[in-house]
C-alpha cells in the first residue's frame, strides 16, 4: 500500500493494481474507462454486476455510484488482496458480494445472470504482466453465457487487445474499444445493444460521476467486417 498525494495506491506484484481516492468515486484512470461502458445501459438495467478479478474494489465503487441498488459480486484469487482493500481502501462500505477463488472456476460454476460483467484478470509481475491462458478462450464465451438478455461484457486488456477485440466480435455484434492518456490499457466492452463509441461518449459527458474523466478517454467502434456474433443469450 501507498499513500501518494491525491489518494492511495495498491501496488501487487510491481503492479498498480487499484487506487483508492477518499471522498471519491473517480480515479481519472483505467478503472473509470473499465465501469463507464455500464452508462450504456438504462439505470433500470443496472441491477446486477460481476467483476472477475475484484483488486481493491476501485471499479466496484464507480460502478456503486452508477448504479446504487445493485447487486456486485466481486471474484478475486488473492486473499491478501482483498484484506488490504478492506483495511486500506473501505472495500466493505461498497457492499460487494466478495468471492475468495479462481474467476475461471467461478464463470464454470456460477448459475446468476448478469447485466455487465466486467473482467480485469491478469497473471505476472510487473511489466510482464498479461491474461492467463484461459483469455479470450474459454473464458469470454462463459461470460457471455452469464449475461442477462441485452447486457455487456467489458475486457481491460493489454498487449493482447487485437486479439481480445478479435474474439469479441465473434461473440457480439458491437464491440467499442476505449484508451486511456498515460496508460497502455486498451478497454474493450461488447454487447448485443452496446451502441456506437458516439453514444457512449454522449452518456459518459452526462454523467456527474465520470464526465471529468471524459477529456483522458479515446473512444471508437470496431467495425465487424462482416462476422456475425455466435450463441449467447437473445436480445429482448
Amino acid at each position: 500500500m501507498k499513500d501518494g498525494e491525491d489518494g492511495r495506491e495498491l501496488i501487487v506484484d510491481g503492479t498498480f493494481a487499484s487506487f483508492y481516492r477518499p471522498g471519491s468515486p473517480v480515479t481519472g484512470s483505467v478503472w473509470d474507462a473499465i465501469s463507464a461502458p455500464l452508462l450504456a445501459l438504462p439505470p433500470r438495467r443496472r441491477r446486477s454486476v460481476l467483476i472477475l478479478g475484484l483488486g481493491g474494489g476501485s471499479a466496484a465503487r464507480i460502478v456503486r455510484t452508477l448504479a446504487p441498488e445493485c447487486h456486485i459480486v466481486g471474484v478475486e484469487f488473492d486473499a491478501a488482496v482483498v484484506r488490504a482493500a478492506r483495511e486500506h481502501l473501505d472495500l466493505d462500505a461498497l457492499e460487494v458480494e466478495v468471492v475468495l477463488g479462481d474467476a475461471l472456476e467461478f464463470l464454470r460454476s456460477d448459475e446468476r445472470r448478469y447485466d455487465a460483467i466486467f473482467e480485469d484478470v491478469f497473471v505476472g509481475q510487473g511489466d510482464q504482466v498479461h491474461k492467463p491462458g484461459w483469455l479470450p478462450e474459454p473464458g469470454h464465451p462463459l461470460a457471455r453465457r452469464r449475461l442477462a438478455p441485452g447486457g455487456i461484457l467489458v475486457s481491460n486488456t493489454l498487449d493482447e487487445a487485437p486479439q481480445v477485440a478479435r474474439h469479441l466480435k465473434t461473440l457480439f455484434p458491437e464491440v467499442v474499444s476505449i484508451d486511456v492518456e498515460d496508460y497502455d490499457n486498451r478497454i474493450l466492452a461488447a454487447g448485443t445493444r452496446l451502441g456506437p463509441a458516439p453514444q457512449l461518449r454522449r452518456a459518459i459527458a452526462k454523467d456527474p460521476v465520470l464526465r471529468e474523466t471524459l477529456p483522458r478517454l479515446t473512444l471508437r467502434t470496431l467495425k465487424q467486417r462482416g462476422r456475425r456474433a455466435q450463441g449467447g443469450p437473445a436480445t429482448t
